[in-house]
């Protein structure tokens, strides 16, 4: 039977313990000229949803969590059910359109039926429509529900996405690794043990930096109790900035991405009275564990970074370097596989006491950890929906163990995308952080190009 992993039911017991929580990711495309009609969304939709049998599934649960919940084929599967019709009021702009996504985003999905839904939103201005995809996140992680919706475009994703160019360039530098590393049967011999060692070693350490993280209280108010009600806003920024600036400060792009992050939530809690301190920003970074070869596999494949993002640095520059650092200093740490040993060895003991276990830390109130920032490779060619092109495609995370705000960046086609999500009640605007985020990336620009093109000094004058 198909059964959830320790992981994917941990998404489920995130809602058991809470009943505010929905624990739903989205995908918001914005899709240029009018809605299709729903005849023909739908009929091409039954058709494509074949390629991922979970479209079609359910959940089977266990009294008392005696065996892992399943999924099964619902019998009484209608596609009507699932694909929705919403019209925005008049301008119809992003104001109106980030509330709908907010509104529908806060509702949970029926566990009686397959855990998805896709939402035709009409009346957005310059004569486009938008189209909400919502899948639980037991179902599929970033990458995965990015290929699923993917899957309902015309073309697909088909191979070519961010996703498999990052993986092509990881398992290329791991098998040139490997291959400077095996010098002979003895050394081969000896360069495994000694590297199963270390990381044995590694991840023990990491263990511990994650457990200080998490039980150690952060000099921030943003997490705490959620409400039942969310904002939602969106961002954009060119993904050639983003490249320029991270060839001129030697930094990546997911570094880039979250020190604009950083600075926004930084101007954000100034603006609202509040000192941003060097433990302020301690922040859930996902980081996938997905093979090239399970891309479109609808199942969850993460661990995770606990970084403090510095949100006390002034300097814009040395803001971005610190966050590389820190980043590092993350990924060395161990942290990545301390989280992917601990989902193992939780897939290897009796479900019903794994899933003790997690409930019964679900339910501990976490003020260890202020937000949760993860970035999804996308599509790297534009996407199309019955012939109408995609010409924005914005992320939705969710929200979860008293972390109030999350954003989730996705790569597609020339841009980079924010989706940022924030409780109702929490003193961070979902907007200021979506704007301050673009004014960020602007600045960092700006200074790239002043260090490289540093400006000319005129001939020398002297005054008599």
């Amino acid at each position: 039977m198909d059964q959830l992993t320790t992981l994917d039911a941990g998404f489920l017991k995130a809602e058991d313990v809470d009943s505010r929580v929905s624990l739903a990711i989205g995908g918001l495309a914005v899709v240029e000229g009018p809605a299709p009609q729903q005849e023909a969304l739908v009929a091409a939709f039954g058709q494509r949803i074949r390629s991922c049998p979970r479209f079609g599934q359910r959940l089977r649960l266990h009294p008392l969590d005696l065996g892992a919940p399943e999924w099964v084929d619902d019998p009484d599967f209608d596609i009507e059910r699932h694909v929705r019709r919403a019209a925005l009021p008049q301008p119809g702009d992003e104001r109106e359109l980030y509330a709908l996504i907010a509104d529908v985003m806060a509702r949970r999905l029926d566990r009686d039926r397959p855990l998805w839904e896709v939402w035709v939103i009409e009346g957005l201005a310059e004569d486009r429509w938008a189209m909400l995809t919502k899948l639980h996140h037991c179902m599929a992680d970033g990458i995965a529900a990015t290929h699923v919706l993917a899957g309902l475009c015309d073309d697909g994703i088909r191979g070519n996405s961010f996703a498999h160019h990052v993986q092509k360039a990881h398992a290329s530098k791991k098998g040139a690794d490997s291959a400077n590393q095996s010098r002979g049967l003895l050394g081969g011999l000896w360069a495994a043990s000694a590297a199963l060692t270390a990381g044995i070693i590694q991840a023990a350490h990491g263990a511990g930096e994650i457990a200080a993280g998490l039980m150690n209280p952060g000099g921030s108010s943003l997490n705490g109790p959620l409400s039942d009600l969310r904002r939602y806003s969106g961002a954009r920024v060119a993904m050639s900035d983003i490249e320029q600036i991270s060839k001129s400060f030697d930094v990546t792009v997911n570094d880039v991405a979250l020190a604009a992050i950083t600075e926004s939530y930084r101007n954000v809690m100034i603006e609202r009275g509040l000192k941003p301190l060097r433990d302020s920003l301690r922040t859930l970074v996902p980081v996938s564990v997905r093979s090239a070869d399970a891309f479109e596999t609808a199942d969850n494949r993460v661990s995770l970074l606990l970084p403090n993002l510095p949100v006390d640095e002034e300097n814009p520059v040395q803001r971005l370097r610190t966050v590389h650092d820190r980043l590092n200093r993350a990924k060395s740490s161990g942290q990545r596989q301390a989280g992917n040993v601990f989902v193992s060895l939780a897939n290897r003991v009796p479900f019903a006491l794994s899933a003790w276990t997690v409930g019964l830390l679900m339910r501990l109130p976490q003020r260890g950890v202020a937000t949760v920032a993860t970035n999804v490779p996308g599509p790297r060619l534009p996407l199309r929906v019955l012939g109408k092109q995609i010409v924005g495609l914005y992320p939705v995370p969710p929200l979860a163990m008293d972390l109030r705000t999350g954003v989730a960046m996705l790569s597609y086609a020339d841009d980079l995308f924010f989706g940022i999500l924030t409780d109702y009640d929490v003193v961070v605007d979902a907007d200021k952080l979506a704007r301050g985020i673009e004014a960020a990336v602007a600045r960092l620009v700006k200074i790239s190009e002043r260090r490289q093109n540093p400006p000319r000094r005129g001939p020398l004058s002297l005054v008599v």
